[in-house]
């Protein structure tokens, strides 16, 4: 078993900027990629963006640019840096670890909430 704990959500204006983290315990040995996810009301989730083990991020279109993820090993860290936050940007964020043997973990996920 793989437990996530994510924390750095809150309000903040349009244009200011949030760093979401994400600390992992257990099994976490057997985690490959992490990612963060975000669902907004009435709307399904989606992927923000990816690091895989090797350290290659991918991002959704729609953060490409404003958003960057990195991961700590050593601190067992995933986080995401989020600059020029939008209204649009307002959801719940999860944190995600894709085990090898392609089971998923979530966290219990952190609001984030952009004022305009």
């Amino acid at each position: 078993q793989v437990q996530l704990v994510e924390s750095g959500g809150g309000l903040v204006q349009a244009g200011g900027s949030l760093r979401l983290s994400c600390v992992s315990s257990g099994r976490i040995s057997n985690i490959d990629d992490m990612s963060w996810y975000r669902q907004a009301p009435g709307k399904q989730r989606e992927l923000v963006a990816t690091i895989t083990g090797g350290g290659t991020t991918n991002y959704a279109d729609s953060v490409k640019g404003r958003f960057t993820i990195s991961r700590d090993n050593a601190k067992n860290t995933v986080s995401l840096q989020m600059n020029s936050l939008k209204p649009e940007d307002t959801a719940v964020y999860y944190c995600n670890a894709r085990a090898r043997t392609g089971y998923s973990y979530w966290g219990q996920g952190t609001q984030v909430t952009v004022s305009s």
